[in-house]
């Protein structure tokens, strides 16, 4: 995402470093899933013998904790650098939804249902999840507008989020990517990392069984997925159960083919960039936002005239490189691409772990 946010021209961006308009997929529609995914199997490795030995009190007073620090630099993000020339106008207008506030939110409410649960009823809860917000999104009428919907303003979840935040906080005025109602199957893509956490950590079966046993998961649900999302879209925005199960399934299948390259054949150098990135993942994805809005305000004097360090940076340094404006573009986001994975690794190699 630090590649993607980061183009310098959103007119000249290959489609596969683009969100989808509205249905189907790219390869950037999969980088929020895997993320939520991951956070279910880190979910499972790091609690389930904590919820056993400590008191559940303290478990969700942590993870409430975490989620209320995330909602937080969402809410930095959304209001710098305007809140230092228009505070009030800022405030008024604050986005309250976003990737960390969507984050957050599932985050604790997996941690719930992972600690006061088992096995079998969060998988039964994950169908639920889905099941129900097919439902409610395919027959429910979408009152003063009509028959259930998929459309950008007029579905169920771009309703209930007029009515509970007013337009002034949307993203889009009318609807929102990151819907509160979407929350729903978003649970339950953390519940897909579950339950594959469940299968890496079974000690029953040897590490080639236990690959296996991901990577027919994932085809699997691949296959669903692709099934369902012949009437309800596959579509991130919407994150439709068809895309939990698409998105989940190529999520498994990915960590299977990490899983047996790295832990069962042991070619772990070419993966260190990856896990440099991964120790810091919250705080380098903060900084890539913070960073372009801090350059946004830092004047450069040109023989032109002025510009912000951000444009100077694109227009002056990375667009004469290529003559195309599809590699321009990319290249401005290789270059923050490379800067921060540059500070991961340097993070990395001092050891430097920022919990939050």
């Amino acid at each position: 995402m630090i590649l993607v946010n980061n183009m310098g021209s959103h007119e000249y961006v290959y489609p596969q470093l683009g969100h989808s308009d509205w249905n189907g997929c790219t390869l950037t529609d999969l980088v929020f899933p895997f993320f939520l995914f991951i956070i279910g199997v880190s979910i499972c490795f790091a609690m389930d013998k904590k919820r056993y030995n400590t008191p559940h009190r303290e478990i969700i007073a942590a993870a409430a904790r975490r989620s209320m620090i995330m909602i937080g630099l969402s809410f930095v993000l959304f209001l710098f650098p305007k809140v230092f020339t228009a505070p009030i106008d800022a405030i008024l207008n604050l986005r309250i939804q976003g990737i960390l506030f969507r984050i957050a939110i599932v985050y604790f409410l997996a941690t719930l249902i992972f600690i006061k649960t088992k096995l079998g009823t969060q998988i039964i809860l994950g169908i639920l999840f889905l099941v129900g917000y097919w439902c409610v999104l395919s027959f429910i009428p979408v009152p003063g507008i009509g028959a259930a919907n998929y459309g950008k303003d007029t579905n169920m979840g771009a309703y209930l989020d007029r009515g509970l935040f007013g337009t002034s906080h949307l993203l889009h005025k009318t609807w929102d990517p990151q819907a509160l109602l979407g929350t729903i199957p978003s649970i339950a893509t953390v519940i897909m990392g579950i339950v594959t956490g469940h299968i890496l950590r079974n000690s029953k079966y040897g590490m080639n069984r236990r690959c296996i046993h991901l990577l027919v998961l994932g085809l699997s649900t691949i296959m669903l997925g692709i099934a369902w999302g012949q009437f309800f879209p596959i579509n991130k925005s919407l994150w439709t159960s068809s895309y939990v199960l698409y998105t989940g399934g190529l999520a498994c299948v990915g960590l299977s083919a990490s899983y047996y390259l790295i832990d069962i054949k042991g070619i772990k150098v070419p993966f260190l960039p990856f896990l440099a990135l991964g120790r810091n993942a919250i705080t380098l994805y903060f900084l890539s936002e913070l960073l372009p809005r801090i350059l946004n305000i830092i004047p450069i004097k040109t023989s032109g005239g002025s510009m912000d360090l951000r444009t100077f940076i694109y227009h002056k340094l990375l667009q004469p490189i290529f003559e195309s404006p599809y590699l321009d573009s990319l290249a401005s986001g290789i270059f923050y691409m490379l800067l921060f994975t540059a500070l991961a690794w340097w993070m990395y190699k001092k050891d430097i772990m920022i919990k939050i």
